[in-house]
């Protein structure tokens, strides 16, 4: 895959993704790592991280991203889950929050538009309440002298993606296809052709049995409309 600045984007299992660049900066998306069954265990311990970014507030999301953060790393999230972050003892500098339709900095390189994610985004607490999140996103993923990515998040199949695919322009999708909690095979398909993309590359399937839905299920869905790019976890993007 063409980054431009990038040198690997690693699928981590799930919907975690690590991204890092020429200049030794990663970047973690979606980071749940240990109790992460799909996650290969080198992977637990992720070594240098310098900035995450959180789609929305359920635990196979976020659940690594507080303690990435007092480790050092910079969190991008919507503004909700950074008050959270807040309480839960990161500084402010380490918190980025943000809301739809802004575009932030990351890492040089690299920067992100959160978008909308049609999903839900409660956080459960330490002793078991479910916290209002804010509302859950995606995000568009800028990378200089390369492409643009759209990292959906979870979500269900929308009609925005469309405008989506007119004004960013993604060249490569990052969707989810395990049903059930979110878009299916036939519906990630869908999106894909309503954001013109040339490339997607499925998550969130597999983890638990009730994500059943497959790869080769979404690149029979897509008809030849766009190339489907699945790798193993552990494993970087082509």
């Amino acid at each position: 895959m063409s980054l431009g600045t990038t040198s690997r984007i690693t699928w981590l299992g799930h919907a975690t993704f690590r991204i890092e660049f020429p200049g030794g900066e990663v970047v973690l998306l979606d980071p749940w790592l240990e109790g992460n069954p799909a996650c290969p265990e080198r992977w637990h311990a992720p070594g240098r991280v310098d900035a995450v970014l959180v789609t929305h507030g359920h635990f196979d999301h976020l659940s690594a991203a507080a303690d990435l953060g007092r480790a050092g790393a910079k969190v991008v999230c919507i503004f909700e889950i950074a008050q959270w972050l807040g309480a839960q003892g990161l500084p402010e500098e380490r918190v980025v929050g943000m809301n739809k339709g802004g575009r932030v900095p990351v890492v040089p390189g690299l920067e992100a538009t959160m978008v909308d994610a049609v999903h839900s985004g409660g956080i459960v607490d330490g002793d078991g309440r479910i916290v209002y999140g804010g509302e859950p996103a995606g995000f568009m993923l800028h990378f200089d002298g390369g492409p643009t990515i759209y990292f959906a998040g979870d979500t269900s199949l929308f009609g925005d993606m469309k405008l989506y695919g007119e004004v960013y322009r993604p060249e490569t999708a990052i969707l989810p296809i395990g049903g059930h909690f979110t878009m299916g095979p036939e519906d990630a398909a869908r999106a894909a052709r309503m954001l013109g993309v040339r490339r997607v590359v499925p998550c969130h399937f597999g983890t638990f049995p009730v994500l059943s839905g497959k790869p080769d299920q979404l690149a029979s869905a897509l008809e030849g409309a766009a190339e489907m790019v699945a790798v193993e976890p552990g494993q970087d993007l082509p």
